[in-house]
């Protein structure tokens, strides 16, 4: 996998240098797309939530993950999509060698404590995309498998789920409200899943009290693109990671 690959803007015929950063897999192994240095980038001129998303194989576990297509934004204001091997999205993930492989048909080990799990990749936040990327790869992180957009939008910010989770992020300036806390848990409590919420601005203390009240993890996501803890739910999970199957309390339960 090339470390980087030459990049010319199309539209001012800028020359750069662009670099895909790797995110950890729930194995801790640093994963990431293998890049095309021979094809031509292509302009994002639209948005659509299906394509920001690649499906990229671990290559120590076999996993294969959801993480953010590369692109690059150009001084001009172009954004530029980083074109992409044809195996970093549909290939057949390659076993890789060393301690962090494993025997074919050997079952995966969970995420296990947070002193197993590598330390969280910085991706500064600039936009609203950038806060929802950011707390999908924590939810990852922590073990959550197939995070995507939620179904149903939630009153305030964007929904993202995955099995047994329901997770709300807030991209605004505004405080999360106890009303935005309670609307993500009884939603949560509807579907039997688990909840967490993400935050730019953090939180009222109404919403933290009742947060508390809960079981609901509430983390605030600094511009730096780290997420940060700010009840004892919250450091529970950064702690343990996702729940395995059948360990799962009700919603709000003890």
């Amino acid at each position: 996998m090339p470390e980087s690959v030459p990049v010319r803007c199309p539209a001012c015929r800028r020359e750069h240098v662009y670099i895909a950063p790797s995110y950890p897999c729930a194995c801790g192994a640093p994963t990431a797309p293998r890049l095309d240095p021979a094809a031509a980038p292509a302009v994002a001129a639209h948005r659509a939530w299906d394509d920001e998303w690649l499906a990229v194989p671990c290559a120590a576990c076999g996993r294969r993950n959801q993480w953010p297509r590369p692109e690059l934004g150009c001084p001009c204001g172009t954004v530029l999509r980083i074109p992409i091997t044809p195996a970093a999205d549909t290939g057949t993930p390659r076993a890789a060698a060393g301690p962090l492989a494993a025997a074919p048909g050997t079952p995966m080990a969970g995420p296990g404590p947070a002193a197993r799990r590598p330390g969280f990749p910085p991706h500064p936040i600039r936009t609203a995309r950038d806060a929802v990327t950011v707390a999908a790869l924590h939810l990852r992180r922590l073990g959550y498998g197939d995070v995507r957009r939620a179904d149903q939008r939630p009153p305030n910010g964007i929904g993202l789920a995955a099995p047994g989770l329901l997770a709300q992020v807030d991209p605004t300036v505004r405080p999360a409200s106890s009303r935005d806390v309670e609307c993500l848990w009884l939603t949560a409590m509807t579907e039997s899943a688990d909840c967490v919420y993400f935050s730019l601005a953090g939180y009222t203390d109404a919403a933290r009290s009742g947060a508390d009240a809960l079981g609901v993890p509430l983390f605030v996501l600094d511009l730096t693109g780290v997420p940060r803890p700010v009840n004892d739910a919250a450091g529970a999970l950064n702690a343990t990671g996702a729940p395995g199957p059948g360990t799962r309390p009700a919603p709000g339960g003890p």
